[in-house]
């Protein structure tokens, strides 16, 4: 097993953010269940790395699922029975994309901690985590695959497709940047300059204890 550095955790990263979009095209043939089936995918070969890749894939497997029940949630030509389980399991996997982005907040840092230089008042907060990049990353691997179906679509006029693949080389180019950035900021908590941090959605609307909606509501309350 090799030590942990700076410099194998970006590589891990990048491989990581590859698996996004090569999971996205391999689920349109075989989507997988759970977390956990989206996960046993993962080959890398150093323990801690693999355990930050399964918890990318799962994270973007919530996206995955988020976007194709939303795309049913737009119809127009079905029952309120159905708009109404899209927006159930719309809330399910949108609060699970949420803890796994915070997981992925939880073991980044847990790889750092070794690495990171002392604390001193002047060093800088970003003002997102590294879990909320990767959950971008994810949303623009899904925009870029179902992009690039528009723009090769045959049904469709060709100005449409040329549209499509105006856009696709802007999210092309925004993910590159993304991807870049979170390397930069990854070189910054090297060097002490920023310290990484979890920041907690704390979603109240799934929390039966939180949203008065469903504790105001329970059965034998009066």
């Amino acid at each position: 097993m090799s030590t942990i550095s700076f410099e194998i955790i970006k590589s891990g990263l990048e491989r990581a953010f590859d698996a996004q979009a090569d999971a996205t095209a391999r689920w349109h043939d075989s989507e997988p269940d759970t977390a956990t089936q989206a996960g046993k995918q993962v080959t890398e070969n150093e323990p801690a790395l693999a355990a930050l890749h399964r918890l990318v894939l799962a994270q973007h497997l919530m996206n995955f699922k988020l976007w194709h029940v939303e795309d049913i949630a737009r119809r127009k030509d079905v029952g309120p029975e159905v708009i109404a389980d899209c927006k159930y399991r719309i809330d399910g996997y949108n609060q699970q994309r949420n803890d796994y982005m915070e997981k992925v907040d939880i073991c980044m840092i847990s790889l750092m901690e070794p690495l990171l230089p002392p604390a001193h008042e002047q060093v800088r907060i970003n003002t997102e985590s590294l879990g909320m990049a990767v959950d971008r990353l994810s949303i623009l691997s899904l925009k870029m695959f179902h992009m690039l179906e528009q723009a090769a679509r045959e049904d469709a006029p060709e100005q449409h497709r040329e549209n499509c693949r105006a856009k696709l080389a802007v999210l092309a180019e925004q993910r590159h940047d993304l991807s870049r950035a979170v390397m930069e900021l990854l070189d910054d908590y090297a060097r002490g300059v920023k310290r990484p941090k979890t920041y907690y959605q704390f979603k109240m609307y799934n929390d039966p204890d939180l949203n008065p909606e469903l504790y105001g509501n329970r059965k034998g309350k009066a």
